[in-house]
C-alpha cells in the first residue's frame, strides 16, 4: 500500500473510531540487576470517533463528492457511517 493510501485508512479509521490493546509492563531487577517482567497488564481501550479526522479526510477524499454533507438529515449520516465502515472493513480484510 502507497503513502497516499496509508494515510487514508489512517484517517478512516481515526474518523470511525476503533479499538485497541494497551499494554503497560512493570520491571524489577533480578539477582544479577537485569531487569526482569514483573507484571503485564493489557487493557481494551475504545477510541471514539474524531470530528477532526472526519472533517479532513471529506476535505481531502471527497470534497467534491460531498458538498452538501452539512446539509445531511440523521439518517443520511448514518447510511454514510455504515457506508464508510463497510469500506474500512473491506480494506482491513484485503491486508490479511
Amino acid at each position: 500500500m502507497d503513502e497516499e493510501g496509508k494515510l487514508k485508512k489512517a484517517l478512516l479509521k481515526k474518523a470511525l473510531g476503533y479499538d485497541a490493546n494497551e499494554i503497560v509492563c512493570e520491571y524489577i531487577l533480578d539477582d544479577e540487576g537485569q531487569p526482569k517482567l514483573s507484571k503485564k497488564k493489557v487493557t481494551k481501550k475504545h477510541y471514539s470517533p474524531d470530528i477532526s479526522a472526519v472533517k479532513m479526510l471529506f476535505e481531502r477524499y471527497y470534497g467534491d463528492e460531498y458538498e452538501d454533507i452539512y446539509n445531511m438529515s440523521d439518517e443520511e449520516l448514518e447510511n454514510e457511517k455504515k457506508r464508510l465502515l463497510k469500506i474500512l472493513k473491506e480494506e482491513d480484510d484485503g491486508d490479511h
